[in-house]
């Protein structure tokens, strides 16, 4: 059956942390056929997952009561050569991955929406808190018009933690080694490579 059993985690205390270290979400929701996907971070306050958009945003009109939702948390991912293993065997892909399924709830009262840009904030400085967003900012009040602020409820985390489970435990070592490489690697080549290309 897929996926195998060993590349899922069934602690949501697990999952839940790959929600906090990677709060950058894809959020998806579906009318009929049609699928809305924006991406945006999401935070967890009381046990729910709050988040805001902009307020033009298409997908604002299914992030309202009661309408369901899946959001995609997505942490490391590499390719995997076989000449890192000790052992032979074929190409791979890992990855670390958290579903999170359940009913949006949107947040409508300005003094909450702005209550909940704080608590954004607050989570996404630590830990040195090198800026601090104030209530009390008047610029706050000119921008609550403008934005979307919405909670998740969720009701089901779903862990999909492909991390060469199946190998023995050198080899599983060594593919851990990979993805935190890569994953160094990757997003420095990356950037730099977008930044010559765009500015």
């Amino acid at each position: 059956m897929y996926p195998p059993k060993y590349h899922q985690d069934y602690n949501v205390e697990n999952i839940k942390n790959v929600a906090v270290a990677y709060p950058f979400a894809t959020i998806i929701s579906a009318q009929g056929t049609k699928p809305f996907i924006t991406h945006a971070p999401l935070i967890f306050h009381e046990d729910k997952l709050v988040g805001h958009i902009d307020a033009n945003n298409p997908h604002v009109k299914l992030l309202k009561e009661d309408y369901p939702i899946t959001t995609v948390f997505q942490g490391p991912q590499t390719y995997i050569s076989p000449s890192i293993y000790t052992t032979k065997q074929l190409p791979t892909w890992n990855y670390i991955i958290a579903h999170a399924t359940g009913i949006v709830k949107e947040i409508k009262d300005p003094e909450s929406i702005k209550k909940s840009m704080v608590t954004m904030t607050e989570f996404l400085e630590t830990p040195d808190q090198n800026f601090k967003l104030s209530i009390e900012d008047p610029r706050m009040d000119r921008l609550v018009p403008y934005i979307h602020c919405f909670e998740i409820n969720v009701q089901q985390w779903e862990g999909k933690f492909k991390l060469s489970q199946d190998k023995i435990p050198a080899d599983i070592e060594n593919a851990k080694q990979e993805l935190i490489k890569n994953n160094q690697k990757d997003i420095a080549n990356f950037v730099n490579e977008l930044f010559e290309k765009h500015f």
